[in-house]
């Protein structure tokens, strides 16, 4: 073998410390120490303790990764490890044939015709949280969002009104279960791997509630007479392709769970970033009011309406280009990988972060500043590929990627159509650190227009 093109292990990031690697920088800023490995390479060596991962720094071998090694570098590693216990086997988690098969099982309900079918439903949703409200009151804007997004999720997809009534229940114990196991997931990964999190009670106690919520919604579907017109009823009617088996109950709650806390996190965080940052940009915010006052009336936007609101979806996307609730993602490896002309090794951690990835000055012009036009088609052409995946790519893509961006873009401009949001005094801009990036405090002030 030719030694001189051989693929080289990737070098270590610069700055490890006896013992400790980099894990105190990792533990103390880690939103500031991934952006910073970009310095070091396009895949470089983090220590975290004793543990080695291998950081992807860069658009061009984070789609090898993705793609063409998507089977030899499954999902795993620290990210997924923690999430187990909520997600359980469920389709954001599993790997391999199984995923295939279940993918294909639950695509059709996720495929964009069938997602604008719900549109009247998810629009009658966001305009009852603006109906609500009242001029001058003050409102957890972050918290209100979530709210109603696990209703968008139980009455249109689901077809749940059991999870729907419990959905202010449900968001605040999948903000206890996240605060507890972001606190182990950071711990894991470093030096102090040893140490107790004092998360034990809370995090079991909320995991047993949401469970069961789970498994109340399954079993009154089942007491009502199973169909198919919504995904908890096409489980429960589902056989596996392979074996002609009926999915076991374990399966079918871990894939409404898989479902119900994905959709939720990243459709209402991406709304609180997008009134936070609205807020500071008066003109982006005029332009999206013109354009949510020409299909708001009487009757709920369809789905046609939607597509005309390109400004709209450019807020949308420039909000999760700099705000992505997932900002750290991971995988494993089952066999030695080779990208970007290095080697890494079989049953390896790989890390990569979306949020150090979309704001690189190498792939985004002013990389910090708040632009939706960047996404207009004259400009966004030229955007690296690979570099702003906000629902991932290849074959672990997020299947409700329609979804999401219907609930999102009908609820930016419901409110925005009736209400105009202002930081109210105490909100807190900076960004709060765990499983996902939220506001610190995202409080705001409901003013009518």
């Amino acid at each position: 073998m030719n030694t001189e093109t051989a693929p080289q292990a990737p070098p270590l990031a610069a700055g490890a410390k006896p013992f400790l690697g980099h894990g105190w920088e990792f533990l103390r800023a880690p939103l500031a120490f991934l952006t910073s490995l970009r310095d070091h390479g396009e895949i470089v060596r983090v220590r975290l303790g004793p543990r080695t991962v291998y950081a992807v720094c860069a658009p061009e071998p984070l789609g090898e990764l993705l793609v063409k090694h998507a089977r030899s570098a499954a999902v795993g590693g620290p990210m997924w490890d923690t999430l187990q216990p909520l997600l359980g086997q469920g389709l954001a988690t599993i790997n391999g044939p199984l995923h295939r098969r279940r993918r294909r099982m639950m695509q059709p309900w996720f495929q964009p015709d069938r997602v604008a079918g719900h549109t009247a439903a998810m629009a009658q949703e966001a305009r009852a949280l603006t109906r609500r409200w009242q001029a001058g009151q003050i409102i957890d804007v972050g918290e209100e969002l979530s709210d109603c997004t696990v209703r968008m999720i139980a009455r249109s997809l689901l077809g749940s009104e059991s999870i729907a009534t419990r959905a202010g229940e449900v968001s605040v114990l999948l903000h206890t279960v996240f605060a507890c196991m972001y606190r182990r997931l950071i711990l894991s990964a470093g030096p102090l791997a040893m140490l107790p999190t004092f998360t034990g009670r809370p995090l079991d106690r909320a995991l047993t509630r949401l469970h069961q919520i789970i498994d109340e919604a399954i079993a009154e579907h089942r007491a009502r007479g199973v169909d198919d017109d919504d995904l908890i009823g096409a489980l429960l009617t589902a056989k596996d392709e392979e074996s002609g088996q009926p999915l076991s109950d374990q399966e079918i709650h871990d894939h409404v769970a898989s479902v119900l806390v994905a959709g939720t996190e990243n459709v209402a965080y991406t709304l609180a970033w997008a009134f936070l940052l609205l807020s500071q940009h008066p003109r982006e915010e005029a332009r999206l009011r013109e354009e949510a006052d020409a299909i708001a009336g009487e009757h709920p936007p369809g789905a046609e309406d939607l597509r005309t609101l390109s400004h709209t979806r450019n807020i949308v996307m420039e909000s999760m280009r700099l705000h992505p609730a997932i900002w750290l993602l991971t995988r494993h490896t089952t066999d030695p990988v080779e990208i970007g002309g290095h080697l890494i090794p079989a049953d390896a951690d790989i890390i990569y972060s979306p949020y150090a990835m979309q704001r690189d000055p190498r792939s985004f012009e002013h990389p910090l500043t708040f632009d939706p036009d960047r996404w207009s088609p004259e400009r966004a052409d030229g955007v690296p590929r690979f570099a702003m995946m906000p629902f991932g790519t290849g074959n672990r893509k997020c299947a409700g990627e329609h979804f999401s961006m219907i609930a999102i873009t009908l609820l930016l401009t419901a409110v925005t159509s009736r209400w105009h949001l202002t930081p109210a005094p105490g909100t807190d801009l900076t960004t709060h650190v765990g499983i996902t990036l939220q506001p610190k405090r995202s409080h705001m002030r409901v003013e009518a227009r």
